[in-house]
This record gives C-alpha cells, structure tokens and sequence, in this order.
C-alpha cells in the first residue's frame, strides 16, 4: 500500500506555488521526495518559498508571470533546459476579480482569463514532449488542474470571470484529458474555501458563515490539499483521467 501512493523520486512543476493552495501542495510533494519547481509572478515570494521547502527537500524557484504565452514557452523552456522529463505539472496559478456587475469591465476579464485558462493551455501544451517522454499506459504522466467550486455552482460574490473561467478550467481539462490519453493523464482538484491570500478577505468576513453551511463543517485544511494532489500523482490515481473532483466539505453537493 506504501509503494501505491508512493511518488518519491518524481520532478513536478507546480505554478503559483509561493503561496496558498498552491504551497500547499508543493509542500506536500517536496516533503514526499519529489524535486518540486515553483513559479510565481512575485519573485521575492517565489524564492522565500523554495528556500523555505528546501528543508524539507528540493525546490526550486523559477519566477514567471504566466499571463502570456510567451512566457509559458519560456517556463517551459527553462524547465526543459534543468530537466529531460517531466513527471507532474499542477496548473495552480491564478487570478480572480470581484465587483458589481455595473462595475465588471475588460479588465477585469481579460487579466483572470489570460492566466486562470489561457496560462493552463499554453503552459501544458509547451510541457507535453517532457510529459511525453517517459510516460507510459500503465505509469502515465500527470497534469494537475486548478479549478474551484465555484466553477460548479453559483459562487456568493460577484465574481463573474473567476466563476466563467473556472467552469473553462473544468472542461479544458476534460478536452486534455482526450487528446493526451494514454501518456498523459488530466485531472483537476475543483477546491473549496482554503485559508489564502486569494480567499482571505472572503473567509475573514464569511468564514464561519461558510464552514457552517459546508456538510462538513470547517474550512480546509493545507493537508486535504496535499493528499489529493499526492494521490492524483501516485501509482493508486494512474486509471483515473478527465475527472473533476471537488475538495471542499461537501460545497458542490449543495448546488
């Protein structure tokens, strides 16, 4: 049972992985034995974080604002340059807009749908000959998407493109999941309410407003993250593709 959920000796790239879910997770996989990189936008936090985990294991930071296609083709170059495969790739990072809908203008879909779904295809697309390379049918390759409950259900603020582009996260994921078959396996983690800095304003308000409607009664932990992302990683996860599977308290089943 050890050897099923063992993923020691993988090299994962986990984007917007300097803080929050994203942390968590790189977390998770550094403390595992996987050489984890993290990207982030921040370059100061990118790096604090690696240094951090690198106590644990090996994390490296390579900071990138991953809005542009360009600069996913760079992420993947430098990626390809460090490493000659690729074992995971976490499509974590992500941006999210709140406002009335008076006030809902371009920018404020432009800028979460250039990174919460544009940044997930580019990125994966530049990545697939390291995923490809020694991913197999019976020891597939992974990507990890980041979706969110919200991309479920109707969220409670008004944050229309988060919501939209989420709900693409989901579906792209299952697109993915196609075309890369048998090498690749494409799944995403559709979070709930998590303590971060995306989600703090909202659970310093709504927090226990939010952990009492959940069926499961509190917020997440930074541990149910990382077990998700270890078990869609592991040897136990290598028949499953195209699955959303939503990680907050019981949330989606109240739509």
């Amino acid at each position: 049972m050890e050897e099923l959920f063992d993923i020691k000796g993988k090299i994962a790239l986990v984007t917007g992985g300097s803080r929050g879910i994203g942390k968590m997770i790189a977390t998770g996989y550094v403390k595992s034995g996987v050489k984890t990189y993290i990207s982030a936008r921040k370059a100061d936090q990118c790096n604090q974080t690696a240094e951090e985990l690198s106590q644990f294991g090996e994390c490296v930071s390579i900071p990138m604002d991953l809005s542009s296609e360009e600069n996913c083709r760079n992420l993947a170059k430098i990626i390809g340059d460090k490493e000659d495969h690729l074992d995971i790739l976490v499509n974590n990072a992500g941006a999210t807009w709140g406002a009335p809908i008076e006030e809902f203008d371009e920018v404020a879909w432009e800028r979460v749908l250039s990174i919460n779904v544009k940044g997930v295809f580019h990125l994966t697309k530049f990545l697939i000959p390291m995923l490809t390379k020694t991913g197999t049918k019976e020891n597939p390759s992974r990507v990890i998407n980041i979706g969110s409950v919200d991309g479920i259900q109707v969220p409670l603020l008004e944050t229309y493109s988060y919501s939209a582009s989420k709900a693409a996260v989901h579906q792209l994921t299952r697109h993915l999941a196609k075309r890369l078959a048998p090498l690749v396996t494409v799944n995403a983690i559709a979070p709930g309410p998590f303590e971060s800095k995306m989600m703090h304003a909202t659970l310093e308000a709504f927090g226990d407003q939010i952990a009492a409607m959940a069926p499961l009664k509190r917020i997440g932990k930074p541990s149910d993250m990382a077990g998700t992302a270890i078990f869609l990683a592991s040897e136990a996860a290598s028949y499953i593709t195209g699955v959303i599977l939503p990680v907050d308290g019981g949330i989606a089943t109240l739509k």
